[in-house]
């Protein structure tokens, strides 16, 4: 494979079998700074990371772009994922891209077979005002970056469960050179863009972002107004907040239950931005959801909280509820 820094020293000319230049989005004004989102795994992160910031301090002295990283807990919206930005110049970002996504295949990637180029997913994050530019009239631009390219590209809707997240995953399969080639038509085109470059900003902007309305679930219980405290410490939480792993499988089957939370309660249980229903989701391994203001258990002002996962995440997940509610409820 050829370095990155080979691959993008020349700008204009393209590479064989695939569109040119006047085809795709021209490189006027690459040499302004811009950025690019993607997301990766916890342990991904961690890798790119390296011992002590050596990896990505490496990858930034080589390439001169700018690597930064959400933290340890902070993910894109409806994922585990955390998200890393990388910022410079075009031709920065794209070697800088290159190495991280070279260094994630050899360490994560399992090969098909010695001679095959082992295929992968890269998801971007770009922001919903950017995709019609992306799509193009009648689909016209994402079909020939799909041709040039030959790698899979694919938009998600844009995810109605968070009110205030306006971006979108466009999600890029093929092998390195595939995804690497797409990642370039795509920044080409964003760079015409002039509403992309106002969404620089931090890597992680989904503070104000919260959870939307789900209605229904298969069972129904109330939340407990007594005891909330030792239920949550029944749950044997150590000091790092890791719960307690059971060993039955019939546990880890997925269901559903909704409980009540009174309405003056959900905003501690929700927490700044999201922040407490994010913890409780990633700490139990359970789904959340919390119904729309007047939509009330019946007979009661209690609005619905429904948990999905399997028992195990439904039990620590209520007990993780009860103790803010109980706290709200001393205050």
């Amino acid at each position: 494979m050829e370095s990155p820094d080979a691959r993008y020293a020349s700008s204009t000319e393209a590479p064989p079998n695939q569109s040119s230049p006047r085809d795709s989005p021209t490189r006027e004004g690459t040499e302004k700074n811009t950025h690019i989102r993607f997301l990766v795994s916890n342990a991904e992160a961690g890798s790119v990371i390296g011992k002590g910031g050596t990896t990505i301090s490496e990858f930034q002295s080589q390439t001169g772009a700018r690597i930064q990283l959400s933290r340890n807990h902070e993910f894109f919206p409806g994922t585990s994922d955390r998200i890393i930005m990388v910022s410079g110049t075009f031709d920065e970002i794209l070697r800088a891209v290159d190495l991280i996504l070279s260094k994630l295949l050899n360490e994560f990637c399992v090969e098909d077979g010695e001679d095959v180029d082992p295929k992968s997913k890269l998801r971007l994050i770009v922001p919903n005002s950017s995709c019609g530019g992306i799509i193009g009239k009648g689909g016209a631009n994402i079909k020939s970056f799909i041709e040039d390219s030959r790698a899979g590209i694919k938009i998600s809707p844009l995810d109605n469960n968070f009110i205030g997240l306006n971006d979108r995953l466009v999600t890029l399969t093929g092998t390195l050179d595939e995804q690497m080639r797409a990642v370039e038509l795509i920044m080409l085109k964003l760079a015409e863009d002039p509403h992309y470059a106002q969404s620089f900003s931090a890597p992680f902007p989904y503070a104000g972002v919260s959870f939307a309305v789900y209605h229904g679930s298969p069972s129904t219980s109330v939340l407990p107004s007594v005891g909330t405290a030792a239920a949550y410490n029944a749950m044997n939480y150590g000091a790092n907040g890791a719960g307690v792993k059971f060993q039955n499988n019939k546990e880890d089957r997925s269901t559903s239950v909704t409980i009540g939370v009174a309405d003056e309660h959900i905003g501690v249980v929700v927490g700044r931005g999201g922040k407490n229903l994010m913890e409780i989701s990633q700490v139990s391994g359970a789904r959340i959801k919390i119904s729309d203001r007047g939509d009330f258990m019946s007979g009661t002002s209690d609005r619905k909280v429904t948990i999905t996962g399997s028992q195990r995440a439904i039990r620590v997940a209520e007990a993780m509820i009860s103790q803010k509610v109980a706290s709200a409820s001393d205050r």
